[in-house]
């Protein structure tokens, strides 16, 4: 009976994978409809405009005018295909994004980094644990409704492309930038984990980008300041660093980011940085893994690229290593002026450059920019702030509880315990009691001090809340709240009635 119920089960999964389109940004039903709006958009554009879609700058709301401005000029001027945004609040950050689309011919690609939430960024919005925690969690369901719950809130604020999830597998513990942001040591269960965020994601319709390919994870250094060094077989980088990307890919991941480290098993040539790989970006997760969606470098100004010393200009260079989208260029002038100028000789093609163009467009279909309607800024920070969130975050805190050490080989197991609101006063009238649930209430003095005190111990039962009357009391001391608070272990919810 197991053997056919595995039979079954792998049968259903063939049968999901085998539907699932081997183009991520494709419109299932809609095909048609996409393919006309990018060619027609495709068609109308300068060579410039074409080349100006490759580029994704940041904003930062925070900032003043100036800063806008600037991004403006580049809308306007170098014709940007998206922004990611950084800092800020979120009532500025829907304010720029319907000013930045209101400005661009071509709707604008919104991105962020919201790996744990919007709150990785900005200030007034719900920040879920960190990958680490999520990765001890045994029910993947939870860490889809996690991607789900992100990706509600990016939708909400405009932003459509989230970059996220990180699939870097954390096997160094002295890695200064992955570390908690990784799910974990475990192949299986990072590729499990980040397999649920992504689809959590697309079940709102906000794409997601695997990060860091070719995997960040066994690193000592931390590429934002200096190119890291991966110094794996080929073989071991396929069968583990690689192992996530490709689970992610075979079911229907739209995005992978290349990060900026130095694999000379990968790369042949000495410290090329793997933005930079022809090897890497083509060979290996186009033509090996046969990922089809977009390709986006890491941010191009980090030092892990930006240091690299080169006869030619980085983003042209990047953008013939295979990537589609490049972030955070030094200088997008100059790197528009850099690729016009490679393919006017020849050296880039048109079918190559349509090829990431499209690919770009096509994205924005995708996520409805074609009809791209100004964000509404009505109970935003409710919206971003719900119950809903503070309930799953209470789940996932529960489930991720972790036994680390047992050398002793304790057993453990689950208690029936018993919830109980306690109200401490002389006498507890009606309105009190009625507040705090008469089924679950009792009045303690001291009397029942020593028992309650016992059953705490004995773990029989939990302490959720506990009202307080002031009273006079003659005799022993009574049985405090601090006590409580004590012998409880936790910290309890508290409050006061003045009688």
């Amino acid at each position: 009976m197991m053997i056919r119920c595995f039979l079954v089960l792998s049968l259903l999964i063939s049968e999901v994978n085998a539907q699932k389109p081997s183009d991520p940004l494709l419109v299932i039903g809609d095909e048609l409809g996409q393919r006309i709006w990018v060619d027609s958009i495709y068609s109308l554009m300068t060579l410039e405009e074409k080349v100006g879609q490759l580029f994704v700058v940041q904003a930062f709301s925070n900032k003043n005018k100036n800063h806008k401005n600037d991004i403006i000029n580049d809308i306007r001027n170098n014709n940007i295909g998206g922004v990611i945004f950084s800092k800020g609040s979120p009532d500025k950050q829907v304010d720029l994004t319907n000013d930045f689309q209101n400005e661009s011919s071509v709707p604008l690609l919104i991105g962020m980094d919201a790996e744990w939430g919007l709150n990785m960024r900005l200030d007034s919005t719900f920040a879920f644990p960190w990958n680490m925690t999520l990765g001890a969690i045994k029910d993947n369901k939870l860490i889809r409704d996690v991607g789900r719950s992100i990706a509600e809130h990016c939708k909400r604020i405009g932003v459509n492309f989230n970059f996220a999830p990180v699939v870097d597998i954390n096997t160094n513990p002295k890695n200064p930038i992955i570390g908690n942001r990784s799910f974990g040591e475990s192949t299986k269960n990072v590729s499990l984990k980040s397999l649920n965020f992504m689809y959590g994601q697309q079940e709102t319709n906000i794409l997601s980008s695997a990060k860091h390919f070719p995997g960040h994870g066994d690193t000592s250094t931390d590429s934002h300041k200096t190119l890291p060094f991966i110094n794996h077989e080929k073989q071991r980088i396929f069968n583990t660093e690689l192992k996530p990307f490709k689970t992610l890919i075979d079911n229907g991941l739209e995005s992978v980011m290349i990060a900026h480290l130095e694999v000379p098993s990968l790369e042949s040539v000495n410290a090329l940085p793997s933005t930079l790989s022809y090897s890497i970006v083509t060979s290996i997760l186009k033509n090996t893994l046969g990922f089809k969606g977009l390709i986006i470098t890491d941010a191009l100004e980090m030092k892990g690229l930006s240091t690299f010393k080169s006869n030619g200009n980085l983003d042209m260079l990047a953008f013939k290593a295979g990537n589609d989208v490049l972030l955070m260029s030094a200088n997008v002038s100059e790197g528009i002026k850099s690729i016009i100028n490679e393919y006017d000789k020849g050296r880039i093609s048109e079918e190559r450059l349509s090829y990431s163009v499209k690919k770009i467009l096509k994205s924005k279909y995708k996520v409805g920019l074609n009809n791209f309607l100004p964000i509404l800024k009505n109970n935003l920070y409710n919206d971003l702030n719900s119950l809903e969130n503070n309930l799953l975050y209470e789940e996932l805190v529960e489930k991720s509880i972790t036994v680390v050490k047992n050398n002793e080989n304790i057993e453990f197991r689950l208690l029936n315990i018993k919830k109980m609101r306690i109200a401490i006063g002389k006498d507890i009238d009606g309105i009190t009691a009625s507040l705090l649930n008469p089924d679950k209430t009792i009045q303690l003095d001291y009397q029942t001090a020593k028992e309650i005190k016992n059953k705490l111990n004995n773990q029989e039962i939990n302490i959720t809340s506990v009202t307080t009357q002031q009273y006079e009391t003659k005799g022993p001391r009574p049985f405090t709240t601090s006590t409580l608070q004590q012998e409880s272990g936790r910290k309890l919810k508290m409050s006061t009635r003045h009688t």
